[in-house]
């Protein structure tokens, strides 16, 4: 069996819910339920507190998951806030990205590669002015043919990253904040109502058999 055996006597774990004990370390004291912000990955939620005995130390873990991407996460509580953990943005930086919206484009006369490059760590730096800027660079009229595959994987990135936190936030679902971003952003979808279309054939085939 060789390594494995070892590696199971050498690591024990046990789950806890609730709040840990912050008292040696400096991080914010998150409690089960709630959001936070983990740069790479957006908004999840503290499901708990893990804790694993390693070689006779105890360390503790915050466990979150991410429902949207089905992934879960485990941070050692003492390196959470070097790791960009935290909690969601106050109003007033959720205000300062919707006033970055509504700004004009400021788009650098560089190869898309290296402003690619440049929105994505806009993206993963969590920062919701940053995230902004991107959608503010990268939005176009209703029509966008304009965009090119690779902008409008981009622009879809970082408006589902942005909405995400604005529908935590203000307590609204993701689809309310999406629609709330693009209206500021004076983009407008149109919604086809399926049930219209399904009479406009049923006219036609009536006319078809009719005739």
């Amino acid at each position: 069996m060789g390594f494995f055996p070892s590696l199971m006597e050498f690591t024990k774990t046990k789950t806890r819910k609730g709040t840990i004990n912050m008292a040696d370390n400096d991080n914010l004291n998150f409690n089960q339920g709630d959001y936070v912000v983990y740069p790479a990955h957006g908004v999840g939620q503290i499901e708990g507190i893990e804790t694993q005995t390693i070689g006779g130390m105890e360390i503790s873990l915050y466990a979150i998951s991410f429902e949207k991407d089905r992934m879960r996460l485990k941070i050692p509580v003492m390196k959470a806030k070097t790791s960009g953990l935290r909690r969601l943005s106050s109003a007033s930086r959720i205000e300062d990205a919707i006033k970055t919206l509504r700004g004009k484009a400021r788009i650098r006369r560089t190869m898309w590669s290296r402003r690619a490059q440049e929105y994505e760590m806009k993206i993963n730096s969590g920062d919701p002015v940053s995230i902004a800027e991107v959608l503010r660079d990268l939005k176009r009229s209703n029509d966008d043919s304009e965009q090119s595959y690779s902008e409008r994987q981009i622009y879809q990135s970082a408006l589902e990253r942005l909405a995400r936190e604005v529908a935590a936030v203000e307590k609204i679902t993701e689809g309310k904040a999406t629609e709330q971003l693009e209206d500021i952003m004076g983009i407008k979808r149109v919604d086809f109502d399926l049930d219209d279309d399904l009479d406009t054939e049923e006219k036609r085939s009536c006319i078809n058999d009719c005739f």
